[in-house]
């Protein structure tokens, strides 16, 4: 078997596992079969199965302790399939991951060396996105990019406004799937993220380094939970 037909089979198991775990048919706590029997369900080699499984694992859909086995660590949304294929769900983790580190690091900054016109551009972001969300109009993915672009900006620092911008196209990407799901759940839900908005903005205003820093990674932190169940 080629390697690229390998990898092809290993997607289509982690998929596949992944649907059932979405569908109900495994639940959290649940053990899942053996290596061995999954290779025979799915008619494929165990190291092709391990590989799968290896990735389920890295996106915390499983777990494996020494005596227990694999068992279902936690269940993604299931509204998720309604915006997106799932296995896009490890390349959005691994954008919220390298978010989580880039984005903090960037809001503390940013509470250091934001100017007052630094500051008044994170707070104009912050109201077109409240006006969006309070009067439901679309989805507000590029207002909440503007947000987080705004932050990286009164970082004074073009690593991190590259940085980010170098990703908008999965960014937004990830932010239009979390925003059709906050919309799916309620209105509630939109005026969260927003709280969580503001206390990075009110840490920043407040200068306050370490606060800005914890208060992005816990919007991040919490957005990959949303999406993913906890």
């Amino acid at each position: 078997m080629n390697e690229r037909k390998s990898h092809g089979l290993a997607d289509r198991i982690y998929g596949d596992i992944l649907n059932s775990i979405v569908e109900g048919e495994f639940k959290e706590g649940d053990r899942l079969m053996t290596e061995h029997a999954l290779a025979e369900r799915f008619a494929t080699s165990r190291p092709t199965v391990r590989e799968a499984l290896a990735r389920l694992r890295a996106d915390g859909i499983i777990v494996t302790r020494r005596g227990s086995g694999t068992t279902v660590g936690r269940r993604p949304d299931p509204d998720v399939r309604r915006f997106a294929p799932l296995e896009t769900l490890s390349d959005i983790r691994r954008c919220y991951e390298f978010r989580i580190v880039t984005e903090a690091g960037a809001a503390e900054l940013a509470a250091l060396k934001a100017t007052d016109d630094d500051i008044r551009a994170i707070q104009d972001a912050w109201d077109q996105l409240q006006r969006v969300v309070e009067a439901q109009q679309g989805i507000g993915a590029k207002d909440d990019f503007a947000f987080h672009l705004a932050i990286a900006r009164a970082s004074r620092n073009q690593f991190f406004i590259a940085a980010l911008a170098g990703i908008e196209e999965q960014v937004a990407f990830s932010m239009n799937l979390s925003r059709n799901l906050s919309l799916v759940k309620m209105l509630e839900r939109q005026r969260l993220v927003q709280r969580e908005h503001l206390e990075i903005l009110d840490a920043i205003r407040a200068k306050d380094a370490p606060r800005a820093g914890q208060a992005m990674k816990t919007h991040l932190e919490s957005a990959l939970d949303r999406m993913f169940g906890s």
